[in-house]
C-alpha cells in the first residue's frame, strides 16, 4: 500500500495589522511562495486575518471599543469575497491551505468567531471550524463556536485535522480527532500571550507551552503535528504602544510563539522559527505513523470503550430556526436582506 508523502509549510507571518484586504493579499503571496518551494500543504496562523486581538490582554474592555470596531470591520464572512480569493490562490498554486481568520456572524452586526478554514488544492472548502471556547481575554472578542468543525478530512496527502490555540489543551477535542484516524494535525497559535510577571519575575513562555502541547498530541495521536504561530512585527507593536506607551516594556519582554513540526513520536522534525517572519518546511511521510501505533493506539486497542464513552455533537449551531413559507414584502428584494 502506498502512503502519502509530501512537503508541509508553516507560514510564521505577521498580518498587515487590522487590514483585511492587505492581509489576504499577503496570505495569497505566501501560498504561492510556499508552492514554489514544493509545499503541498500551506498553513497560516490563528486569526491571521485581520490580526490576533492582543489588545484584549492589555487594557480593560471599556478602553477597547475602537479596536473592537476595527476588528469587526476587518473580519470576514464565510463564504465571502476575501475567502474566495484565498480559495482561488490555493487552486492556482495547487496546494492545500489552512488559515485562521476572525469570522463575522450573519446573525449579529458585532458577532465574531475565531475560525479556521481548510481548503483543498482545487480551491474547495473542506472544513470550517469555529473555536469551541475563546481563551481567557479572547472572550471579550469572540463567541463560543460549535462542534461542526471537529472533523478529520481525508485528502490525497493524508487525513488532516485542525485545532485552534488552547483547544490543543482540551483532551476531549483532541481525542475526537484521534478517533477519526487523524494523521496530520494542524495547530494554530497567536504571536504572543502577554501576562504580567509574577513575583519571581518569570513570564509565561508561549513557545515552551506550545512545544509541550504539540509534542503531547503527536505522541498520543501518533500523528504529525504542524505548529503555525503568528508574528508580531514592528508595525503591530508600535500601533499598540502609540495607544499606551506603558505597554511597550510588556510587549518587548513577552516571549514570542514558535512555528515548528513534530513527528508521530512527539519529537521535533525539521526547523523551527520564532523571532522573525518566514516560511519553514518539513517532509511528512504518513507511513511513519504506523509503527508508533503499535506502542499506544488510544483510538483502537489501547483504550477501554466499555469504560469510557464520548459523544460529540457536530451540529452547526444557529441562534434561530424559521419555519413556514417566507412572505415577499412589496418593494423588497433579496439583495436588501444581504448582511454587510
Amino acid at each position: 500500500m502506498q502512503y502519502p508523502m509530501f512537503k508541509a509549510a508553516a507560514a510564521h507571518l505577521a498580518p498587515v495589522f487590522l487590514d483585511a484586504e492587505k492581509t489576504v493579499a499577503k496570505a495569497c503571496d505566501a501560498i504561492h511562495e510556499a508552492a514554489r518551494h514544493g509545499a503541498q500543504l500551506v498553513t497560516l496562523p490563528e486569526s491571521y486575518v485581520p490580526a490576533f486581538p492582543v489588545w484584549a490582554a492589555l487594557w480593560a474592555p471599556i478602553y477597547n471599543h475602537a479596536l473592537f470596531r476595527a476588528m469587526v470591520d476587518n473580519s470576514l464572512r464565510v463564504p465571502g469575497p476575501e475567502v474566495q480569493r484565498i480559495m482561488e490562490a490555493a487552486k492556482e498554486a495547487g496546494v492545500f491551505v489552512s488559515i485562521g481568520l476572525s469570522e463575522r456572524s450573519s446573525a449579529s452586526i458585532g458577532g465574531l468567531w475565531n475560525s479556521n478554514l481548510l481548503i483543498s488544492n482545487e480551491g474547495v472548502l473542506l472544513n470550517h471550524h469555529r473555536k469551541l471556547v475563546p481563551t481567557f481575554f479572547e472572550k471579550m472578542v469572540w463567541a463560543n463556536g460549535d462542534g461542526a468543525g471537529l472533523r478529520v478530512v481525508d485528502t490525497r496527502i493524508g487525513r488532516i485535522g485542525v485545532l485552534i490555540c488552547g483547544e490543543n489543551t482540551n483532551p476531549l477535542a483532541r481525542f475526537s480527532l484521534m478517533a477519526q484516524s487523524e494523521e496530520v494535525h494542524i495547530s494554530s497559535w497567536p504571536p504572543i500571550w502577554p501576562t504580567r510577571p509574577p513575583a519571581d519575575g518569570r513570564r509565561y513562555d508561549i513557545a515552551a507551552a506550545v512545544r509541550i502541547r504539540a509534542g503531547a498530541h503527536s505522541f498520543e495521536a501518533k500523528a504529525f503535528s504542524i505548529v503555525v504561530s503568528g508574528f508580531m512585527d514592528a508595525t503591530m507593536r508600535d500601533y499598540l504602544v502609540d495607544i499606551d506607551p506603558g505597554v511597550g516594556d510588556l510587549l518587548d519582554h513577552t516571549p514570542r510563539s514558535v512555528s515548528m513540526f513534530m513527528g508521530p513520536d512527539g519529537a521535533q522534525i525539521g526547523e523551527s522559527i520564532c523571532d522573525a517572519e518566514g516560511i519553514i518546511y518539513a517532509d511528512i511521510d504518513v507511513s511513519l505513523c504506523i509503527e508508533q501505533k503499535q506502542f499506544h493506539d488510544v483510538a483502537c486497542y489501547y483504550n477501554r470503550f466499555d469504560v469510557f464513552d464520548l459523544s460529540v455533537d457536530r451540529r452547526r449551531l444557529e441562534p434561530i430556526a424559521f419555519s413556514g413559507t417566507p412572505v415577499q414584502v412589496a418593494g423588497e428584494d433579496e439583495a436588501s436582506q444581504t448582511p454587510r
